[in-house]
This record gives structure tokens, C-alpha cells and sequence, in this order.
């Protein structure tokens, strides 16, 4: 009964945890702008949620830098599993503009398994929910092998 309960549980609409990781907030207004009336993600499932134990996808966005990198591993560490990681904008997957900085740890891949990085300094809206969007597909591949 329980096993039957779980897996229906697990085929929601995908939420989402925003973690920023030192950005200049371009790349969180852009993932606001989604949620909201303009482009409405929600209409396609995705939701915020308030706690990293609620999520499916974590999105971050800003340079990983050192003070934030204790914090974003222990965040991703609380999603449960299957999760999926999306770094958006051009900060956490190579450090833009603040690479080489003392201050910066550097990409996110080099702690992580990323899954999806959508590009741009700032992605447009419309990138930001094709990523999510792949990002839900492989979320779907990854319960599926779970269930094996």
C-alpha cells in the first residue's frame, strides 16, 4: 500500500529550490519573471518551494564562491532523491566575469553533478523554462530508474 502511495507521490509537478550562491540578482529576476503572469511556469507544474526537502530541481544561480559553497552542498544534499541540479546563467558554470577571484570556488560541476546548465548572462525567460523543462525530463528518467 505504501509502495503504490509513494509512487503516485513522485509523479507531481516538479518544485523547484532557488539558491543563490553570490549573484548579482539578474539571474534571480529572470527566474521570477517565469513564475510570474507573463510567462507563468506554474501553469506547466512548476512551483517554489519554501524548503530544499520539498524540491525536485535546485536551480543556483551566481559564482559558487567560498563562503556560499559550505551552504549550496548542504542545500543540494537535503533534496531528496531522485533530484535534478540546474545552474543558470553563466556564473555557476564557469564564474563569468568573477573567475579567478579570490572569492570564488569556481563551477559548480566541480562538487556536483550538474544536469542541466542553462547559458546566458542573463538566460531569457524562454531558456529558463526549456531548461526546466529538460531538466523535468530528466527527472522523469531518473524516477523511472529508481523503480527498477
Amino acid at each position: 500500500m505504501f509502495k503504490k502511495l509513494i509512487e503516485e507521490s513522485t509523479g507531481k509537478s516538479p518544485w523547484l529550490f532557488h539558491i543563490n550562491a553570490g549573484s548579482c540578482n539578474g539571474c534571480d529576476i529572470e527566474l521570477v519573471s517565469v513564475l510570474t503572469p507573463r510567462y507563468d511556469a506554474e501553469r506547466l507544474g512548476f512551483k517554489l518551494a519554501g524548503s530544499p526537502r520539498h524540491a525536485d530541481i535546485v536551480v543556483v544561480t551566481g559564482p559558487i564562491t567560498q563562503q556560499s559553497l559550505p551552504r549550496v552542498l548542504r542545500s543540494i544534499e537535503q533534496v531528496p532523491d531522485p533530484k535534478c541540479i540546474v545552474t543558470m546563467g553563466s556564473c555557476p558554470q564557469s564564474g563569468n566575469v568573477f573567475r579567478g577571484s579570490y572569492s570564488v570556488a569556481g563551477p559548480l560541476s566541480k562538487y556536483v553533478h550538474v544536469d542541466v546548465d542553462v547559458a546566458g548572462c542573463t538566460p531569457k525567460p524562454e531558456a529558463v523554462i526549456d531548461g526546466l523543462y529538460l531538466a523535468t525530463q530528466i527527472l522523469q528518467e531518473k524516477r523511472k530508474g529508481m523503480k527498477k
